[in-house]
C-alpha cells in the first residue's frame, strides 16, 4: 500500500491497528512478537484485539458508506468498548480529560487507548473521517482529506484506479 500521512492524533493508534491486517494477502502483523509488542499485547491477548480490530474495521466500513461483505458479523465496537477501563480527570479550570487507567494491561489497554482515541475524535470533528477502502480485497484504513470528506478509496492510484479501470470496461464492453 502506498504511504499516506497518518491520520491525526489518536486516530494514528486506530488506523495502525485495523491495518495489522492485509486483506488481499491474509497477512496479519498481530501474528508476530515486534508488532504485538507495539500495541502493548502479549500472545494471550492477541484474540481480543483481533476482535476489536475488526469492530473498528467495521465502523470504518459505514463511515465510508459500505456494509462488511456477508459473512460472520464483525462484533459491535460499543459493546467492545464499554469494556474499556478509563479514567476522567478534572483540571483547576474546570477542563476534562477520558485517558486509559494506568492499572489496565494488553487487551484492555488497547481498548482504554482506543476508546479515549475516538472521544477525542468525536470531540474535534473528526471520527467520521477514518474511513476504510471500498475495495473488497483491500479495506485498508485511511484518514480522508478530502474538503467534502467523500473519499472511497485508500488510494485514487491503486484501488481508485481499479475500480474506475473496471467500471469503464463494463460500459464498453461490446454487447
Amino acid at each position: 500500500m502506498e504511504e499516506k500521512e497518518p491520520a491525526p492524533g489518536g486516530l494514528a493508534l486506530i488506523e495502525a491497528l485495523v491495518n495489522t491486517l492485509d486483506v488481499e494477502s491474509g497477512t496479519d502483523a498481530l501474528d508476530t512478537e515486534e508488532n504485538r509488542t507495539r500495541f502493548g499485547l502479549t500472545p494471550a491477548d492477541t484474540p481480543g484485539a483481533r476482535e476489536l480490530r475488526e469492530a473498528l474495521r467495521a465502523t470504518l466500513l459505514a463511515h465510508a458508506g459500505h456494509h462488511p461483505a456477508t459473512g460472520p458479523r464483525p462484533p459491535e465496537l460499543g459493546r467492545l468498548l464499554t469494556a474499556a477501563p478509563l479514567t476522567i480527570t478534572i483540571a483547576p479550570d474546570g477542563g476534562a480529560t477520558l485517558a486509559p487507567s494506568p492499572t489496565a494491561p494488553g487487551a484492555p489497554a488497547l481498548t482504554a487507548r482506543v476508546a479515549a482515541a475516538i472521544t477525542e475524535a468525536l470531540l474535534a470533528g473528526v471520527w467520521h473521517r477514518l474511513k476504510c477502502c471500498e475495495a473488497e480485497t483491500c479495506h485498508w484504513a485511511y484518514y480522508d482529506r478530502s474538503p467534502a470528506s467523500r473519499g472511497r478509496w485508500c488510494s485514487m492510484s491503486v484501488c481508485g484506479a481499479r475500480a474506475k479501470m473496471r467500471t469503464y470496461r463494463a460500459r464498453t464492453r461490446p454487447a
